[in-house]
């Protein structure tokens, strides 16, 4: 079983950087997840219109209004077969926004052969269905950018889709991963986005079970 991103990458997958082919390259079969601490330098959110919509999405583990620098940060990575039998990628993010306060961003994500791309579903419930298109940039990061968008099996409209792109790469100068990213929306412009560093472990899920705390609470096998 290869990786849903070798599957989406196909021959661009080995031009990845090692470290980012180790990370991307968890599958189930492997019974290998990826652990991720650090620090986002810098969290932040467009302007005052966007704040309720981020408010909304933070009720679902999508998006959130904090803003911040040096904020604690950790992403649980794990390959695994879901309800449906589908090779799946858990992306759960963690930030410390406040003494008291942890914000999530949670993503789950799956290879559709019928749509020759990852599908990557936002949130805890899998309604809102995003389609990914992958690069790999010259210093061997990972570029990352979102497509069609559906919201339980319909298109979501243009108008109130956030367009997000994400950039990934190893530094290797201070030994950790860099992450940068960038939400934005077409009338409201910059939304949110987030840049930081951090560094991974890689976990036997043979022995340790993948967590049921980055499962998402409903599955669906719509694309």
């Amino acid at each position: 079983m290869t990786s849903i991103f070798q599957q989406a990458l196909g021959d661009d997958f080995h031009r990845l950087h090692p470290r980012l082919r180790q990370r991307f390259g968890i599958s189930s079969e492997q019974s290998t997840g990826c652990v991720g601490t650090g620090v986002m330098d810098r969290i932040w959110h467009g302007r005052a219109v966007t704040v309720p919509l981020l408010h909304l999405g933070a009720t679902r583990h999508i998006l959130f209004p904090e803003q911040g620098t040096d904020v604690p940060f950790s992403i649980g990575n794990y390959a695994y077969r879901d309800s449906f039998g589908r090779e799946t990628v858990s992306f759960v993010r963690t930030f410390d926004v406040a003494a008291h306060r942890r914000r999530r961003f949670d993503a789950t994500m799956v290879y559709s052969p019928a749509r020759s791309a990852i599908v990557d579903y936002l949130g805890t419930h899998q309604h809102y269905a995003v389609l990914l298109s992958l690069a790999v940039d010259r210093r061997g990061g990972l570029v990352i950018r979102t497509g069609e968008q559906r919201y339980a099996g319909r298109r979501f409209p243009r108008a109130l889709s956030g367009c997000a792109e994400v950039h990934e790469w190893w530094d290797g100068s201070d030994g950790c991963f860099r992450i940068e990213v960038r939400v934005t929306n077409r009338f409201l412009g910059p939304v949110f986005g987030y840049r930081g560093r951090f560094t991974a472990q890689y976990v036997d899920t043979g022995t340790a079970p993948v967590p049921a705390a980055v499962r998402p609470l409903r599955e669906d096998a719509r694309v």
